[in-house]
């Protein structure tokens, strides 16, 4: 019988976007960084992009991928409170179509160590297993974790109150490891040193095993003379002759009177930090309302935020997936809490968020950070002091339009290397260019070449070009057009370059002008059987509805 292989299917699965990979622009005047150095491990290369976060993820994958260390993403929830009015199950498919093209290119940005941790309620966490099963594979999911986000009861929920969210957890390789926690004083109180030994508190160690041993049969003799024996069905862990050493180094328990069956001590000197567990409670990382707390002491009186997440629980995240110095990304950035846990952890990080809050909340919240005067959230634990920065891009606009006849067009706004950037970033190059040779603006190895021009090459020009490029190198060249020789004949006279007519090298290849991939209910249609609701108004008008995380579901990013 063969086997199949089980997919999650939904309507307008295989419609799949044609992204422009855009190249970010800086806005220098947005940027941040410290004054002064604060300690040679400060980061000054994190960044913060404005955009779109699925352009914002095709623009980072060309020269990130299989660099991230870790993604943390906290995406909308997909609740569903504002789709009373709408067509039954258009949301979720949508919903799912959006997380699959996000995911897909996450999967390439990771590095071969990477994890990706995804926080997410019981409304689409199946689903999202099932897919994250299709793009990652089944055999790279590491663990689905509860974490313990309301710390009292809701009285006014109509079935149960809800007490947790998921954190599902997958890695790029099923090899994966995670990293052991630090242990913790609760841990260790659970040691003790009854018998006053020298080498410390101790556990004692369950002496029987369910497992046969080949040595695990026989009866030992305790201090005062009383036989034991593994009861039935059970065997020793260890042989007579290990167990025997063991008492002779003083490893072995008798009770306080000698006449306890033998216990194996287990010293909290010798024991390693702790194997992470999947029930995260609010005593650990903080719960919803740890958060809230966090964003009023940062933004006293604003109420923007109604599910960030604590400090505490990226803290942990971080310190079970990566090292100092590794890359972190967040492509739903919210509050911008896994940038700045982050930055005070000594790790490089990239945040997306296209939410106005952007400028109003994660920039004010990152200059605090950097200048060190957060003091909320994990900074005392950290002892952060400051220091860092961090680069502002938006994404570039596209780069073809439409003239007023309605012919596509290079867009005017863009500038010479602006243009050339863009265009190694469409042909896989990289954009380098040089100081020395007009014709060399990128590069794909270290004798393949990128020149753009928007001006007509003759015949004479390409002669010179060629010459000047030699045999032992090649050029793709990109103009406007070139003229006094067809392109079969270029091909055989200058064989060290490759033309290419602009734009229409690149015209079938993207979704051009295409600047939102959002998902706002704003735009969906109305189910005919019923009027709108206040629900449906509130978004039609762009307020929030009762569930704020619904209104744009994938411009304004999630509330970490």
């Amino acid at each position: 019988m063969s086997k199949q292989k089980l997919e999650l299917t939904w309507v307008g699965k295989d419609k799949r976007p044609k992204l422009e990979p855009r190249i970010l622009l800086e806005d220098p005047e947005k940027s941040y960084h410290a004054k002064q150095r604060v300690s040679e491990n400060d980061f000054f290369d994190n960044q913060l992009i404005f955009g779109d976060n699925l352009l914002a993820l095709k623009a980072l994958e060309q020269e990130f991928s299989g660099k991230v260390k870790c993604v943390f993403i906290d995406p909308p929830y997909n609740t569903g409170s504002a789709f009373t009015h709408y067509d039954d199950g258009l949301e979720h498919s949508i919903w799912l179509g959006l997380m699959r093209d996000r995911l897909e290119i996450i999967k390439r940005l990771l590095s071969d160590d990477g994890s990706l941790w995804i926080t997410i309620d019981d409304n689409e966490c199946h689903y999202l297993k099932v897919l994250c099963d299709e793009v990652f594979g089944r055999n790279n999911f590491v663990s689905n974790l509860i974490w313990e986000k309301a710390d009292s009861p809701r009285n006014s929920a109509r079935q149960f109150s809800t007490d947790h969210d998921h954190i599902l957890i997958f890695s790029k390789n099923p090899d994966w490891i995670p990293k052991k926690l630090q242990r913790t004083e609760q841990a260790n109180s659970i040691y003790s040193n009854p018998d006053n030994d020298p080498r410390g508190p101790w556990l004692p160690g369950d002496p029987y095993a369910n497992k046969p041993y080949s040595k695990g049969q026989y009866t030992v003799t305790g201090p005062t003379g009383r036989d034991f024996s593994p009861p039935p069905g059970r065997y020793w862990r260890i042989s007579e002759e290990k167990l025997q050493e063991l008492n002779t180094d003083g490893r072995i328990w008798w009770g306080p009177n000698g006449s306890a069956r033998p216990s194996i001590k287990r010293y909290l000197s010798e024991v390693g930090d702790l194997v992470p567990r999947t029930l995260w409670s609010k005593e650990d990382v903080g719960s919803n309302r740890t958060s809230k707390n966090e964003m009023r002491l940062l933004f006293p009186g604003d109420s923007s935020f109604d599910t960030p997440k604590p400090e505490r629980l990226i803290e942990r995240v971080l310190n079970i997936a990566t090292s100092p110095g590794d890359l972190v990304l967040d492509s739903f950035a919210g509050s911008g809490t896994t940038g700045a846990v982050a930055h005070k952890m000594g790790r490089r990080w990239i945040m997306v968020e296209l939410g106005e809050h952007c400028h109003t909340h994660i920039i004010p919240r990152l200059k605090k950070v950097i200048d060190g005067e957060d003091p909320g959230g994990i900074t005392k634990a950290v002892d952060w002091q400051g220091g860092g920065g961090f680069r502002y891009y938006r994404l570039a606009p596209s780069l073809i339009v439409e003239d007023r006849w309605g012919n596509p067009v290079i867009n005017p706004e863009y500038n010479a290397a602006q243009l050339a950037e863009a265009l190694c970033k469409l042909e896989g190059f990289a954009y380098a260019p040089s100081e020395t040779r007009w014709w060399q603006q990128g590069h794909s190895s270290e004798r393949d070449f990128l020149y753009i021009t928007t001006k007509n090459l003759s015949a004479a020009q390409l002669q010179a070009l060629s010459d000047e490029v030699g045999t032992e190198q090649s050029l793709l060249v990109c103009c406007s057009a070139f003229h006094g020789i067809s392109a079969a004949a270029a091909a055989a006279r200058w064989p060290n370059l490759t033309l290419k007519k602009i734009p229409k090298m690149v015209l079938a290849r993207c979704e051009w002008g295409h600047d939102d991939y959002s998902l706002n209910v704003a735009n969906l249609p109305l189910a005919e059987s019923s009027p709108p609701a206040p629900a449906a108004k509130a978004a039609k008008s762009g307020r929030k509805s009762s569930d704020s995380r619904t209104t744009d579901m994938f411009g304004d990013g999630g509330d970490a």
